[in-house]
């Protein structure tokens, strides 16, 4: 499979730029990579799907969901993903792998260092905000809906506090899911990857 292409040109540029220590995967158009943040660190894969021009990033978790916990943490994904502007969690039934994905079409466009940075740091702060909750539904008692509400009362709490926030239920209920605005990246590490790494996206 010949993997050079335009998205995965800019891909591969993007994540030179940003200064991200990745791995090219052997031939799929694949970049790997691990990442650490303020809740702990895990795989990512970054995709160029050349035909269909898409761009998907995706953040894994490190643990799989044993099997008699899987029904309590797709309450917890289904109940993130509720109000989520861009990305969403998903989990694979099979393994109990979990993963955060953003994407962009680019059809007629072209796939600039601006875009893949939205996707990129849109995924990765939100599985570092959701990270530990996700953890509390795979190995504790707390049920999934009382996990979520802690996470978003502080998130939301979060957002009132900052000058930027123009506040009003109406238009602002889950502005605070997401937002660039109140991140430090610097305090955010791209690592390199890991050598066991969890299933590939396809």
């Amino acid at each position: 499979m010949n993997k050079v292409g335009p998205l995965y040109t800019s891909m591969i540029a993007f994540f030179e730029e940003d200064d991200w220590s990745f791995h090219p995967m052997e031939d799929i158009p694949v970049l790997s990579m691990s990442f650490t943040g303020k809740s702990g660190k895990w795989m990512c894969y970054a995709q160029a799907r050349e035909e269909q021009q898409q761009f998907v990033f995706y953040s894994i978790c490190p643990m799989n969901v044993p099997e008699e916990r899987r029904l309590h943490t797709s309450e917890f994904i289904t109940r993130a993903n509720y109000g989520m502007i861009i990305g969403n969690f998903e989990m694979d039934y099979v393994d109990g792998e979990v993963r955060y994905k953003t994407s962009i079409d680019v059809e007629g466009d072209d796939l600039s260092f601006a875009l893949i940075k939205q996707m990129v740091y849109a995924n990765v702060i939100i599985m570092d905000r959701y990270l530990p909750g996700l953890m509390q539904v795979i190995f504790g008692s707390s049920s999934p809906l009382e996990v979520i509400q802690n996470i978003e009362v502080e998130l939301a709490d979060r957002s009132s506090d900052s000058p930027e926030h123009k506040g009003g239920a109406e238009d602002d209920d889950y502005n605070f899911k997401f937002s660039l605005d109140d991140i430090d990246f610097s305090d955010l590490d791209r690592d390199a990857p890991e050598d066991d790494e969890p299933n590939t996206p396809v």
